[in-house]
This record gives structure tokens, C-alpha cells and sequence, in this order.
């Protein structure tokens, strides 16, 4: 109630400052026979103000009562409303409310902060069971020690996927952007995983300039390398086939086509296929999808400034062109 008095306080001082003066100019004037009149229009003109408060504060009340209550005096940079009293309360709501949310949003952060540190921590912490299994494998025969490769493999890049979603959530601590030589970048992504390609029966070719360099960050371009490599050997449908990685300079960018002769991706899915967590038809079908390599192949890339985009046919494969920028002083490839 105070604050609405406050509030008005002007109002009402201007109403009676101008019900004192209205008969004085009469009584000024010699009009003072009119003096019944004037007491009349006083009274019906006091009448109006009091209607209009009262409908003003029971329309208005459930504002005043929130904006009365006491609340702890916080200083922020957001500029004041105005210099009169129902200003200066909103403004003190508004300056608490960002208080508060400054409050969770800082939350917020210290519990993702050990959300992620706790993901990092536990990731590498598998690893060492990991490479205990890997000693243990030689003492195994040759079949029983392919298939326990096999799922190694899948847990390895599991964990990888792992981390570095985790790591995406502060991306611009974590990349450092400079030239890199595109063939070694690819032939060494190859290599790593040349057990997948053996396991598979899929044939690698590439056709990439040795002195083309383009300007990326080479762990994050490894990783979806791998992602976009493990994807086509995973959906190849069989072995015999061949994943060919061609580049194309488009003047400043350079164009590296990685093209699959796989199950392809019926046409309903190629617009879904890098929303995070889908898999589509053919993952369903093949048991190898997460839903979650294309989406990070997306965001990475987005991140690192260059630009995916993805063909594909049923039955004919899948081509996934990367679009880097190139580099002005290409390095040598090792």
C-alpha cells in the first residue's frame, strides 16, 4: 500500500494544488456568486480521483504487494527506469531476479565443470583395462582373439566419442588452428585404423595433392576424419568395396570428397542425419550407429569454420564433401 501512495503522491498534490486554485481564480474574477457551482465541481471532480485510485490499485494490487516486499539490496550495472517510486522498485525487482540467475547460472556451470571432469577422468581411467586386455590376447587363439579386437576397437572409439563430446562444451580452450598437410592428415587416420579396414575387407584410395595444406586444427580434423571413415567402412555392406577420398581447390577452399560404394542413406533420412542422436533406417538395420557421429562431425566442423555436406543414394553410397580453407604456406608431409 505504501509504495501505491508513494506512487501517486504526485497526483494527488497536483488535484488539490488545483482544487485551491480553480475558485480562488473565481473569487479573483468577482465570479464569487458561482460558488455553489464551484464546491459541486470540487466535490464530483474528488469523487472521480477516489473511483479512479481505487480502481487503480485493486487492478493494480497483486504488483504493488510484490514489488513492496523487502528484498536484500544488490548493485548492478542494468540502468535505472526512472527516478520516481514505481521505477525505482521495478528496478530493485529486476536487479534481484538478476541476482538470482546469475546465481544458478553460476551453478550451473560448477556442476557441468565437474560433470566434465569427472567424464575425462573416468575415460582415461578405462584405458587401462583396456590395454590390460590388449597384453592379454596373444595367449589367446587367433579366433577368440579377433572378435575380443573387434569389440575393443568399438570400445576405444566409444570412449574416444566420449570425451570428446565432453570436450566440445569448451571447444575454444581446446584448439589451436594452423596448417596442416591434408594427405598425411588422412593417410594417418588411415593407418589408425587399418584393423578396421582389414576386419571390414574395405579397400582405401585417395588422390590428394602431397603439397596441399589446409588451415584447421589437427586433432579435431582427425577426429572427423575418423568419424566419416568409420562411417563409410561401417555401412559398406561388405567387403570388396572401396572408400575413395578425392581433394578439389576451389580457388581459396579446398574440397575433400570422401566417397563410400555402401547401403547409401534412403532420402527421408539424408536431411536427419546429423541431428544428434539419430540413427535412421540404416543404423537400425546395422547395429553400428550412435546417432552421434555425424552431428559432432557437424558442430566440430562448424567450430573450425569449414562446412559439411553429404550425398547419398540407396544402394549407391555416400559421398561427404568437407570444405576447408586452403593454406597460403603449405607444410611439408611427414
Amino acid at each position: 500500500m505504501k509504495l501505491f501512495w508513494r506512487e501517486h503522491t504526485s497526483l494527488i498534490f497536483c488535484f488539490a494544488l488545483q482544487m485551491i486554485l480553480v475558485p480562488l481564480l473565481y473569487a479573483l474574477t468577482g465570479e464569487g456568486r458561482t460558488l455553489a457551482i464551484m464546491l459541486y465541481g470540487v466535490t464530483l471532480s474528488g469523487v472521480m480521483l477516489v473511483l479512479y485510485l481505487g480502481y487503480h490499485y485493486i487492478s493494480h494490487r497483486s504488483m504493488y504487494k510484490e514489488l513492496s516486499i523487502e528484498i536484500p539490496s544488490v548493485e548492478f550495472s542494468n540502468p535505472p527506469l526512472g527516478a520516481s517510486p514505481l521505477p525505482e522498485a521495478m528496478h530493485e525487482r529486476i536487479s534481484h531476479l538478476e541476482y538470482l540467475y546469475r546465481e544458478q547460472l553460476q551453478l550451473h556451470q560448477n556442476q557441468t565443470e565437474q560433470h566434465l571432469a569427472f567424464i575425462n577422468r573416468w575415460v582415461h581411467q578405462m584405458k587401462t583395462p583396456l590395454s590390460v586386455i590388449q597384453l592379454t590376447l596373444p595367449e589367446l587363439d587367433d579366433a577368440h582373439a579377433d572378435n575380443i579386437r573387434e569389440e575393443l576397437d568399438r570400445i576405444r572409439k566409444g570412449l574416444e566419442m566420449v570425451i570428446y563430446t565432453a570436450r566440445l562444451e569448451r571447444f575454444e580452450q581446446d584448439f589451436s588452428v594452423e596448417a596442416v598437410n591434408l594427405r598425411a592428415a588422412v593417410n594417418k587416420v588411415i593407418v589408425e585404423s587399418r584393423k578396421l579396414f582389414i576386419r571390414k575387407g574395405i579397400t582405401p584410395e585417395f588422390n590428394i595433392d602431397h603439397n596441399l595444406a589446409v588451415y584447421t586444427d589437427a586433432k579435431w580434423f582427425r577426429f572427423i576424419l575418423d568419424q566419416i571413415l568409420t562411417n563409410a567402412v561401417n555401412y559398406s555392406g561388405g567387403p570388396g568395396k572401396k572408400i575413395t577420398l578425392t581433394s578439389e581447390e576451389m580457388g581459396e577452399n579446398v574440397k575433400l570428397h570422401i566417397r563410400d560404394q555402401g547401403i547409401g542413406i534412403s532420402a527421408e533420412d539424408i536431411g536427419r542425419v546429423f541431428h544428434p542422436y539419430f540413427t535412421g533406417e540404416r543404423g537400425r538395420q546395422y547395429h553400428e550407429s550412435t546417432g552421434m557421429g555425424l552431428y559432432l562431425v557437424r558442430e566440430i566442423a562448424q567450430r573450425l569454420s569449414h562446412t559439411v555436406e553429404l550425398q547419398s543414394e540407396p544402394g549407391k553410397g555416400t559421398t561427404v564433401t568437407l570444405t576447408l580453407r586452403k593454406a597460403v604456406n603449405p607444410s611439408t608431409p611427414q
